[in-house]
């Protein structure tokens, strides 16, 4: 069957039930658009995998199950829901608004667009059904990544969320086009997207394209900033003028400059390099002021907004101008701003452009963020409070049902969103774009009620001014700002939006400072000791509805040595209820929780990646204070371990935690994660399992383990391993083997053969128990050891034995040690003058923690019990009694067991 009889078939038909019709127009829609036919129905229900009448259960929180059936199921692509309305006049009518009946007309002509908005209500509620069949589906089934409602014969709606989540599916790909209508199958690209939907639904995902073209950019622009600096130019100024022409080349594809305009400058100044700079001057003045275009000839926009206050140009060579020319003859509309950001920060920054591309954020993982601290309860008051005033009063009294849409887009596009470390504005981004989706969600709801009447009484929009962050590097803040006019007008252009003069507004909303700590001048110690930053203290944060972010992964115990001593010391003088040990991130998640309980406080949820440390002690910690405080603070999404980086060769993996918090008392959700793959990729696969309840501050839900009380009958039952502090104590099988053999020879050489007498106490005590003369090297292990995942190691024991015996029994391990772990100690204690730090470079030769009571309970045995102290896998081994173990085992003095001291108990 052709497009055409298609079309003519269906829209003559009026219509029976829908159950009737459904099977037949999907089968013919299939044969149109060259797709296989659904399956045949199994009777069971593991391989219906494309099939109508899929059956699915529900069950709800109660416990409580019910049943129902997917119009048309087809795995890892689609659930499609299925309606038939009906033409004026017909049974079953779907009517007209009344407002629009009245109006001359207005007459639907099934298949085509018109001002017929009658039957609206009808797909929206076809829309949640499919909705609910989805959440339905076996979890090994994951979320499809399309919704498909089908007005058969007239229309079908496509709704998408790439992200696996299934808590965002939005108008695909906009708007304008989400709605196809019969006459609109006769456009190839149509047909194509909808056999993209059956055929390879993840293809269609816009991220994928857009992050291959956006590395490609970032590539060229790092190219030509690498040049730039080569040839002497300062790092800010390339940076800033480079911005300037990637917008100027955004404009230009989007149709705020002449289409090809730009790119055909381009190509002239390639033939004449001299004309480059002083033709770049003058548009961009033109764009700053707007008017006509003397570079251009013919009128420009204006554009003004700061960008091109500044219109220095920097001149170029040929192949500079030749990478500029490549870079603006992509597609910039496909450019993905979540993004471009840090490409276009590693692209500028000498340091990280070795790393171009090869470490950012997935779009995905944001997005999990997001959606979980931001568009969640604004998606909640829209779907509950306000949809469900429109269907109770859009026939009785349908000016109200407008005034409810209205009033909640006022409070949408009011809604602040603040990301107090925003880098380079990759969660801003996906805020934006995401309530600019629900927005579009809001405005069709609102031209059903009240068509473009309605519509245009709507002033206010989801705008850049209410995304704000805070990001120490201007360059970076800088970057932050771009992203959003570049996120904002790709969207208002796409979904035919207005963008009036000046393009550009000058906004206020990203500040370049520290959002933990300010402080008045640096300056010079009273004693001449260094530095100190006086009078630290919190900066102010404004006044937000939610606070989403991703700070900086920094450990507890490096930030003096990150940061340095003078910023380490301020930034806990301002915070003293943090405890020193806890991740820098704590402290973004501290104040955050702060103003979540402050009285009249406007802020409703706020949710950070951090390291997953968050669970361990000192960072814990942190999060129990406010948990436990008067308000408390509750978790209402957690992951406690999630892949986020990009992984590449030369950038590490790096494992996450996602806290999401509100006010008060309340149950959330904890995802673990079930499975990972694709990490290597720009479209990374992780399956995610939910538990329901109270999630404890060490992100678990059930007994919080973490108030548990150590019992005294339980007291030196265990205790850690030796605590080295210098990995200069750890020998392989060749270095012990050549320390032995070089102490040999030099004790022949000197005649120096020592004696029993000479022997400490402590010496001898050694000898008797290993029925060998005292020998310093001992076997070691540690988890890794232990898992068989590194070969056997020695290490250097002097414990109970004085530097004067060290020194002269075994010159040569006491060389090695003075070369190494007192090296290494000193240099600690030059950076963190502590006074652990101090005795343990007072006594260098010796571990930091040695575990006397350990060695006293093992001492007779033949072997004893261990277990790694972190680990997924709880495994208890016997290790031989001549063995020291790592701080990191946990030893037991039990000495039973199978023989070959090899079995797990």
């Amino acid at each position: 069957m052709d497009v055409e009889r298609f079309i003519a078939r269906w829209r003559n038909n009026e219509g029976g039930a829908e159950r009737a019709n459904f099977p037949l127009f999907l089968t013919e829609l299939c044969a149109v658009l060259d797709l296989p036919q659904p399956d045949p129905a199994d009777a069971t229900r593991e391989r219906n995998d494309y099939v109508f009448e899929r059956a699915v259960t529900f069950r709800d929180e109660g416990g409580r199950s019910g049943h129902g059936r997917i119009d048309l199921y087809r795995r890892g692509c689609f659930v499609l829901e299925a309606k038939q309305s009906r033409e004026r006049g017909g049974a079953k009518e779907v009517p007209l608004a009344p407002e629009q009946a009245t109006l001359p007309g207005i007459e639907a002509v099934r298949g085509r667009r018109s001002a017929h908005r009658g039957w609206d209500v009808l797909m929206r509620n076809a829309r949640e059904q499919a909705e609910q069949y989805a959440r339905a589906l076996p979890e090994s089934h994951g979320w499809p990544p399309f919704i498909l409602t089908v007005d058969v014969g007239h229309a079908i709606e496509v709704f998408a969320d790439f992200s696996g989540q299934g808590k965002n599916y939005r108008q695909f790909p906009d708007r304008g086009g989400y709605r196809i209508f019969l006459d609109d199958l006769r456009d190839a690209a149509v047909r194509e997207r909808l056999r993209g939907i059956w055929l390879d639904p993840h293809g269609l995902d816009p991220a994928k394209r857009a992050a291959r073209v956006t590395k490609d950019i970032a590539q060229r622009l790092a190219s030509v900033s690498k040049l730039l600096e080569d040839r002497g130019h300062q790092a800010e100024p390339v940076a800033h003028f480079l911005m300037r022409c990637l917008f100027t080349m955004f404009a230009e594809d989007t149709g705020l400059l002449e289409p090809g305009s730009f790119t055909e400058l381009l190509a002239d100044a390639r033939a004449n390099p001299e004309s480059f700079a002083p033709l770049l001057e003058g548009l961009w003045a033109d764009m700053d002021k707007g008017g006509f275009s003397h570079v251009m000839r013919k009128p420009v926009r204006r554009f003004n907004g700061g960008l091109f206050a500044d219109r220095r140009a920097i001149p170029l060579h040929r192949e500079e101008i030749g990478e500029l020319y490549e870079a603006a003859r992509h597609v910039w509309t496909e450019v993905e701003p979540a993004i471009f950001g840090t490409l276009l920060e590693q692209a500028l920054d000498k340091d990280e452009r070795r790393r171009l591309g090869a470490h950012y954020t997935p779009r995905a993982y944001v997005e999990r963020l997001v959606i979980a601290t931001v568009i969640e309860p604004l998606q909640r008051e829209w779907e509950g409070a306000v949809l469900g005033t429109v269907e109770r009063e859009r026939a009785a009294d349908p000016q109200a049902a407008i005034r409810a849409v209205h009033e909640f887009h006022e409070r949408l596009a009011a809604t602040r969103v603040l990301d107090p470390a925003c880098g380079t504005g990759n969660f801003l981004y996906v805020a934006l774009e995401l309530m600019k989706r629900l927005e579009g969600d809001v405005l069709e709801v609102l031209a059903d009620l009240g068509g473009q009447e309605a519509l245009a009484l709507e002033t206010a929009t989801v705008h850049p001014r209410n995304f704000l962050g805070m990001e120490l590097n201007p360059r970076a803040a800088a970057i932050a700002e771009l992203v959003l006019w570049l996120g904002y007008l790709q969207w208002q252009l796409r979904n035919g939006g207005v963008v009036a003069d000046p393009v550009l507004e000058k906004l206020s909303n990203i500040s370049a400072m520290d959002a933990v700590l300010r402080h008045d001048p640096e300056r010079s110690k009273a004693d001449g000791s260094g530095v100190e930053l006086p009078n630290p203290r919190r900066p102010e944060w404004p006044e937000a509805d939610y606070i989403v972010g991703n700070p900086p992964f920094i450990g507890g115990k490096d930030v003096r040595g990150r940061l340095g001593e003078a910023y380490a010391t301020a930034l806990w003088k301002a915070h003293p209820k943090i405890n020193k040990s806890a991740d820098f991130v704590m402290y973004w998640w501290d104040r955050a929780a702060e103003r979540l309980t402050e009285k009249g406080t406007r802020l409703k949820r706020f949710g950070f990646v951090t390291t997953n440390s968050i669970t361990q002690e000192f960072s814990r910690r942190v999060m129990a204070r406010r948990m436990e405080g008067r308000p408390p603070v509750s978790l209402v999404m957690a992951v406690p371990d999630h892949p986020w980086t990009k992984a590449s060769k030369d950038a590490a993996a790096v494992r996450i935690a996602m806290t999401v918090a509100e006010a008060g008392a309340r149950e959330g959700v904890l995802l673990e994660v079930a499975s990972e793959s694709g990490l290597d990729t720009d479209a990374p696969v992780i399956d995610l399992t939910p538990s329901i309840g109270r999630i404890n501050a060490d992100l678990s839900v059930g007994a919080d383990v973490t108030q548990a009380k150590p019992l005294r009958a339980n007291a030196g039952l265990c205790s850690p391993g030796v605590k080295l502090h210098g990995a200069g104590f750890i020998l392989t099988r060749a270095q012990a083997a050549t320390l032995r053999g070089a102490e040999r020879s030099g004790a022949e050489r000197s005649g120096a053969e020592r004696s029993g007498a000479e022997r400490s106490g402590a010496e001898r005590s050694g000898a008797e128990r290993s029925g060998a003369d005292f020998w310093p090297v001992k076997p070691y292990v540690n988890g890794r050891g232990l898992a068989g995942k590194i070969k056997s190691s020695f290490i250097i024991d002097f414990f109970e034995t004085s530097e004067e015996i060290a020194r002269r029994q075994f010159p040569v391990h006491y060389q090695h040690l003075m070369t190494t772990v007192r090296r290494d100690r000193a240099k600690q204690f030059a950076k963190s003058p502590t006074s652990d730090a101090r005795s343990y470079l007072d006594k260098w030769w010796v571990f930091g923690k040695p575990r006397p009571e350990l060695r006293s309970a093992i001492a007779s045995l033949i072997r004893y019990v261990v277990t790694i102290e972190t680990t997924k896998h709880r495994v208890f081994q016997f290790v031989e009694g001549n063995v020291l173990p790592d701080n990191m085992l946990v030893c037991m003095a039990l000495g039973s067991g199978p023989i070959d001291g090899s079995a797990a108990i």
